[in-house]
């Protein structure tokens, strides 16, 4: 297979465990020469990505609570966490996958994405059975891959709005949480998103990178681009959502012209 059906396969995976070990199987034999990229065909329309059939997914407002107070609250959060990556493994698939017309780097920054994120996944869900849950016991939400539906046509959008909005969210947040589970002294949890909040920043650069080539391709002023592009899909009010972890921003390419959009979206 080529490097778009190899990643296509992975995609489509539904068992989590073989979608991880199969997409970090795939990235080293594509780092070992041994899947070549061919470009003479087209993606499939966008659909759904392999998944088991749980968790189920349900609206945010009907997701478990996740306080750390209880057995089942502390498992819950550790849970959303791990579909999380979850997701992340197939978006990264997806952006291999679906846009045809990048240089070869992009495919290895994206490949080599998915890999790191099916590391994350196989991290926490280790640590999630070691707490006596597993992935599927508790419900999810898709608000990562309806994104991903939403930018389909066009990897420009897709740069700017899955990883530097969706999952740069995850930089602003993943402090405040790793505070709380050291408080609540589950420090293996901790380790693992340190491995992660690093890992991020980069995946996000990644995101940054390419979505300012392709601006400086179609002759777009990326400012000016990730702020409409931003009020078109995600609305005004969708930055005012906490504060933004400025320093871990800035390590993956925002701009402070963006940076003082984001925090005063919506006013």
């Amino acid at each position: 297979m080529n490097l778009f059906d190899s990643a296509n396969h992975c995609l489509l995976l539904c068992m989590s465990d073989k979608k991880a070990t199969e997409t970090r199987s795939t990235f080293q034999a594509w780092r070992a020469g041994s899947i070549p990229l061919i470009r003479d065909s087209e993606p499939d329309p966008i659909g759904n990505p392999g998944r088991p059939e749980r968790p189920c997914l349900v609206a945010p407002k009907k997701l478990h609570r996740r306080s750390l107070h209880t057995p089942e609250g502390h498992a819950a959060l550790i849970h959303a966490i791990v579909h999380i990556e979850f997701n992340a493994i197939n978006l990264a698939l997806d952006a291999v996958y679906r846009f045809r017309d990048m240089p070869d780097a992009y495919y290895d920054d994206w490949l080599r994405v998915a890999d790191e994120e099916a590391h994350h996944f196989q991290l926490m869900r280790e640590h999630l059975r070691s707490l006596g849950y597993d992935y599927g016991d508790f419900d999810a939400h898709n608000g990562l891959w309806e994104m991903a539906q939403k930018t389909a046509h066009d990897p420009l959008v897709r740069m700017a709005l899955v990883p530097r909005v969706l999952e740069a969210r995850g930089l602003d947040v993943t402090p405040g949480i790793m505070k709380k589970l050291t408080d609540h002294g589950d420090h293996a949890a901790v380790a693992v998103l340190e491995v992660i909040f690093r890992d991020e920043i980069g995946h996000v650069e990644i995101g940054t990178r390419w979505f300012r080539y392709l601006c400086e391709q179609r002759n777009m002023e990326p400012d000016a681009t990730f702020r409409s592009l931003f009020e078109q899909y995600m609305g005004t009010s969708a930055g005012k959502k906490g504060t933004l972890h400025r320093s871990a921003r800035k390590a993956a390419g925002f701009s402070e012209n963006e940076l003082h959009y984001l925090e005063g979206a919506g006013e």
